[in-house]
């Protein structure tokens, strides 16, 4: 499989390609799809370990000296096709529109974060940011440290005027090991920060299908470092949840999970607390943190392609591209409701890519079962190229007197 056109020489926008992972022509089918793009950065999704080190390498040649690539495991990937699986979709973001650095935060599960805070600064210095043009941060993190909350807050205090969106790296539902890509380096228990400058408008978007039931239970017990609860109501927490819920023990699996949301309230908003297991004491093991004393509301399931729909159509222009962060378990509400088809027509009509996610970051804030995006929009005139790009090999700009004032 190798989907999603080549791109033309001087591309405006983002450029997905996707092809079969472990594919004899992998790399040939994604520089191929590339092509045309002149991508001063690179995401992968999809592969993971020694195959996602061996992806980059191999693509390394292939692409403009100074491309940043990054990239991590997924739980699924979404590709000029909709959604897929076992297979790498990559993105490439052109230098026309781009520049892009990378930094590894290392060592998640002991939080320096003293250490990330100076390490983001000095990034954001050496940046160099045009003022003309919006800046941007992207966060791929290890989706099994459990240490995102901390992470969103470290970013949100160090760099407090980037906007940050991202997603946790996923291993299918095996829940075992992430691999994520940096720096030249793949690597578990790291988080990957890119900050990112263009001059195309940007728009985010987001949007979770649930809406709050009059069902409440109380968190009695739990193990916060370890995202777990022991006891909603004073009792067992699986043995509760299947009780609210109306299911059986035995019947809890990541598609009820998916189905019947756990809810915590934040201001005015309603935010899911992804349930990933029943744990062998009867607890369940929670995607975000977790603290004893907290209130959560039943979630109730709402239209999750027209809603979606909304939300796309309500951005001032049609995107060039979308990148997506996508819970795995709104994937998995879509296959048991049967509307994967519906919602990968939308993903094409919206020009959509991405990954599946163990989690979603935005706004400061780790979530669960949520679409979080960053719309690209052409902003309706000539393009302004930044000094450092390449040599643009399309039809020079308009004179600058033609040129129109980019917002942020």
């Amino acid at each position: 499989m190798n989907t999603g056109p080549a791109a033309k020489e001087g591309a405006s926008g983002p450029v997905a390609v996707q092809a079969d992972r472990g594919g004899t022509d992998l790399v040939p089918a994604l520089l191929d799809g590339l092509r045309g793009t002149h991508p001063a950065m690179v995401l992968l999704f999809g592969a993971e370990g020694d195959e996602l080190a061996a992806l980059a390498q191999a693509l390394t040649p292939g692409l403009p000296e100074g491309c940043v690539i990054a990239g991590c495991s997924s739980a699924g990937e979404i590709g000029p096709q909709g959604y897929a699986s076992d297979s790498v979709v990559a993105i490439g973001f052109p230098a026309r529109h781009f520049r892009a650095a990378a930094l590894v935060l290392p060592d998640l599960s002991a939080l320096p974060v003293s250490g990330w805070m100076a390490s983001l600064r000095a990034m954001a210095r050496s940046f160099g940011h045009d003022a003309d043009r919006s800046l941007f941060g992207l966060l791929l993190v290890d989706g099994l440290t459990g240490q995102e909350d901390a992470l969103v807050a470290t970013l949100d205090a160090a760099l407090p005027s980037v906007p940050v969106l991202g997603g946790s790296a996923g291993d299918g539902l095996d829940f075992k090991v992430t691999s994520l890509l940096g720096q030249g380096v793949v690597q578990s228990n790291v988080a990957v920060f890119l900050l990112v400058e263009t001059d195309l408008t940007i728009r985010e978007v987001t949007f979770a299908h649930f809406s709050p039931t009059p069902t409440r239970a109380v968190v009695t017990a739990a193990i916060p470092e370890r995202r777990r609860i022991l006891e909603l109501n004073a009792e067992p927490a699986a043995d509760e949840y299947a009780r609210l819920t109306g299911l059986t023990r035995a019947s809890l699996t990541p598609t009820e999970f998916a189905r019947h949301p756990l809810l915590l309230r934040m201001g005015r908003r309603h935010h899911v607390r992804a349930i990933s297991a029943v744990t062998d004491d009867g607890g369940l093991s929670l995607m975000s943190a977790i603290d004893t004393g907290t209130v959560l509301t039943l979630g109730r399931a709402e239209d999750m392609t027209q809603g979606f729909s909304d939300a796309l159509d309500a951005l001032p222009r049609p995107p060039l591209m979308v990148l997506a962060f996508d819970c795995i378990l709104r994937r998995l509400a879509l296959e048991r409701a049967g509307l994967m088809d519906r919602m990968s027509d939308l993903y094409r009509h919206h020009r959509v890519a991405g990954f599946n996610t163990y989690g979603e970051q935005h706004s400061g804030m780790h979530v669960n079962q949520t679409f979080v995006g960053l719309a690209f929009m052409d902003p309706a005139g000539a393009d302004r190229v930044h000094p450092d790009a390449p040599p643009d090999p399309a039809p020079p700009d308009p004179a600058p007197s033609d040129r129109p004032h980019h917002a942020a």
